[in-house]
């Protein structure tokens, strides 16, 4: 990352795209490059930050904790993704852990400067706008997801928008998911996942290669 500068790497973000070139020299030299670890906080649920963190490599999830420490994964998040947006505009705590899966790669602006992006720049304001409007749709679709599916119906989801298209007939999911991080993001057992993914295998809708890859041979929703 040492041999990119600050500006190139801003340039790669998509909430700054539409910034001059002007505000992205200024942008530059007020954010802060970091590494956090695997399975390091990036923010933790229930605290404020009061900086927004945008993932430039590696990958990160959303996971919300409850007083039992059981765990739900709300989102995935790679390069490009950034959080702690909606903290710094309500001014209130984080509703959920964002911890890396994978060692990250991170810029960090605070507060004063993020408010002044907005200020200044028309285009960043509606592009952080309708991240906002995505996640919220994102929400009301797992929520309905729960309510209305059973869990094959809720597997068969969560593994269709994992996967990227491979071919005519065929999804694949490259990042390897275990069937405890499936079954946090369904509601469901470990159990019960591992049986409808075992179904799943059996009627040929998936196949596990060798490389760790799952195929998705069907496009096809498999509910029961």
């Amino acid at each position: 990352m040492a041999a990119v500068s600050t500006h190139d790497l801003l340039r790669r973000v998509p909430i700054f795209a539409e910034l001059t070139d002007h505000q992205m020299t200024q942008l530059a030299f007020t954010v802060t490059k970091r590494r956090v670890k695997r399975s390091e906080l990036i923010v933790e649920q229930g605290k404020q930050s009061h900086a927004l963190y945008i993932i430039l490599s590696g990958r990160a999830r959303v996971v919300m904790t409850d007083r039992r420490e059981r765990e739900v994964i709300l989102a995935v998040l790679g390069p490009g993704d950034y959080v702690g947006e909606l903290s710094l505009i309500d001014g209130k705590s984080h509703s959920a852990n964002v911890q890396a899966e994978l060692p990250c790669d991170l810029l960090v602006l605070d507060h004063k400067e993020f408010h002044k992006c907005l200020n200044e720049n028309h285009a960043m304001a509606m592009a952080v706008i309708e991240g906002l409007a995505h996640r919220l749709r994102g929400a009301d679709e797992k929520i309905s997801s729960l309510a209305l599916m059973d869990v094959y119906g809720r597997v068969t989801k969560v593994l269709m928008g994992l996967s990227q298209p491979d071919g005519d007939k065929q999804l694949l999911i490259k990042e390897k998911m275990t069937r405890q991080d499936i079954a946090k993001m369904v509601g469901a057992s470990r159990e019960m996942v591992s049986r409808v993914m075992r179904d799943f295998e059996e009627q040929g809708f998936i196949k596990t290669r060798d490389d760790g890859c799952v195929e998705l041979v069907e496009r096809r929703s498999s509910t029961r």
